[in-house]
């Protein structure tokens, strides 16, 4: 059989579904060995948009998602996306084309160094010089792409050694890899640490979603009576509805919860990356600071930062070492719960679930908005935000209830990933509802793939918060500088133009109209629908100058 063939079976062998991309010259053979495959092929508007839809389906299923990209252009444009994949720890396995390696020691049409621009945002790639290789190369890219810390490995197949023949088979991947167990020392100075500890508090970072460690991390909560908040990638490992949950941290402006990490005298990190909130928010070294023990649980021992010092690091499998410290707790180890963050919890209720449920004001309010969202979807529903300033509102006014529900990119935190990713997201869970939300900003950036989401009869439906500006960076702009610089934009008919692709739009006129318009979209599964929604971001700074006057107990 030809490479291309073999290329296919091995990705077959991997269990791959789904190929997003871009056809090129340089993959034509890989095109043409899709047909006799049962890998289906999603013909993507742009590579960018490739390679979002393999970064939320590998984020999403576990499993690698697979973007493929010609030489030269196609390489370039898939970029944005590995970067965000690799970043935000999604599996995914990047494929290139390449001119003939006869030519690609001098200078030639399109011809360029892919895998070294690749190497900053993988974490491994390889060129397939000889057909003999493929089967190495292809197992060795999506073994890495899986393993913790996962993220994007890429693959480039020069157009000559596609063509060539080669008699071999894809090399089946075995049983799955089992991590190891963490140090029964390491465990016991942890069960140490929690029972001396008088104002403990849980950080669940993103690992605990990647991993699937909700039970063990609620056993931990449950039995310690210690308040848990989750970083913005970590929504939903343990539900809001958890009497003990402070709901999602990482905002940029002070919130209720930096009061509770300045106040605890132990922090137990689980699953935690820096990528997500830096430890200098929440651990002030120096004046003001209460000194504190960090518990570090994670898969690989700690990163070096001056402001993440921890006391015991808790190094193997994430659940498996979450179940060894709960098989371990003792007596004194109870009833870690604080009257001050049984209050908190009141006032986040409040602030997030009831405040503005009602307000009618017009434009909408973000967290109007957000809780007719909510209103409008089941637990196990889907809500990806892209970037901008309707992230911040959605990481704290979007409460969730199971994990991997709330997709949030807080690691490259790229624009532009939410209209794509939301069709990879409905690929995934065709049977579930699926909202992608985003500014009008970062909708305009992959507008086109509305066209790809139209051809293959996928339904996702996207909120659109309209303020004809770059709300986040204004609102930055605003909370340091006093005014703002070069963030407002002029916009055609963003109804119009989603019908242009087929899509079921519609502008709201009036808050009460939000609910009835979701209700409507979701009614629509045989196309992507686009529902406008003119938002009040004046409320953003009314949320920084509100938070900025919390005051540690």
């Amino acid at each position: 059989m030809k490479v291309s063939d073999l290329f296919l079976r091995c990705l077959e062998a991997e269990g791959v579904r789904y190929v997003f991309g871009v056809p090129g010259e340089e993959n034509a053979d890989v095109m043409i060995s899709l047909l006799d495959s049962d890998i289906e092929f999603i013909i993507c508007r742009h590579e960018q948009g490739a390679a979002f839809m393999a970064d939320l389906y590998g984020r999403m299923t576990g499993e690698p998602g697979v973007c493929l990209g010609t030489l030269g252009p196609g390489a370039t444009n898939l970029i944005t996306g590995v970067a965000n994949a690799d970043m935000d720890n999604s599996p995914v396995v990047v494929i290139t084309g390449q001119g003939a390696t006869t030519r690609l020691h001098k200078d030639s049409h399109q011809a360029m160094d892919v895998p070294k621009m690749f190497e900053p945002v993988t974490k491994w790639g390889a060129t397939i010089w000889a057909p003999q290789n493929t089967t190495e190369v292809v197992r060795k890219a999506f073994k890495l792409a899986r393993a913790e810390h996962p993220g994007a490995t890429h693959i480039e197949l020069p157009e000559d050694v596609a063509k060539a023949d080669v008699d071999d088979e894809p090399i089946v991947p075995g049983m799955k890899v089992r991590r190891p167990a963490a140090e029964d020392k390491a465990v016991a100075r942890a069960v140490e640490l929690i029972a001396a500890a008088e104002r403990p508090i849980v950080l669940a970072g993103h690992g605990c979603v990647r991993t699937r460690v909700t039970t063990q991390l609620n056993r931990l909560i449950d039995e310690t009576g210690m308040y848990v908040t989750t970083t913005f990638m970590a929504k939903g490992a343990v539900s809001d509805r958890h009497p003990q949950s402070l709901f999602a941290a990482g905002l940029g402006a002070r919130d209720h919860v930096i009061d509770a990490f300045e106040d605890a005298d132990c922090v137990i990190c689980v699953g935690y990356d820096f990528t997500e909130w830096h430890p200098d928010r929440w651990n002030v070294v120096g004046d003001g600071g209460t000194p504190k023990d960090i518990i570090h649980i994670d898969f690989e021992p700690a990163e070096v930062d001056s402001a993440y010092r921890p006391a015991v690091e808790v190094v193997g499998d994430l659940a498996n070492a979450l179940w060894q410290i709960n098989e371990s707790l003792t007596a004194a180890c109870r009833d870690k719960g604080t009257e001050a963050l049984a209050r908190m919890r009141r006032t986040l209720e409040f602030e997030i679930l009831e405040e503005h449920a009602m307000d009618p004001g017009f434009p909408v309010k973000p967290q109007r908005a957000l809780h007719d969202i909510r209103a409008e979807l089941a637990d196990d529903d889907i809500l990806i935000s892209d970037v901008g300033a309707h992230k911040m509102w959605t990481a704290r006014h979007y409460p969730t209830y199971e994990p991997g529900t709330c997709i949030i990119s807080n690691g490259f935190c790229s624009m532009g990933i939410a209209l794509p990713g939301a069709i990879a997201a409905k690929l995934v869970h065709p049977d579930r509802r699926v909202v992608g939300l985003m500014g009008d900003g970062g909708f305009m950036m992959n507008v086109q793939e509305l066209d790809t989401a139209f051809q293959y009869g996928i339904a996702p439906t996207y909120v659109v918060w309209d303020d004809s500006a770059y709300g986040l960076i204004a609102w930055k702009q605003e909370a340091h500088f006093g005014r703002t610089s070069h963030t407002t934009m002029r916009h055609h008919d963003l109804v119009a133009v989603a019908q242009g692709f087929g899509c079921h739009a519609v502008r709201i006129e009036s808050t009460d109209e939000l609910r009835p318009a979701l209700t409507e979209a979701f009614a629509v599964t045989d196309r992507p629908s686009v529902v406008v929604v003119p938002i009040d971001y004046s409320e953003n700074m009314r949320l920084t100058k509100r938070l900025g006057q919390v005051v540690a107990h």
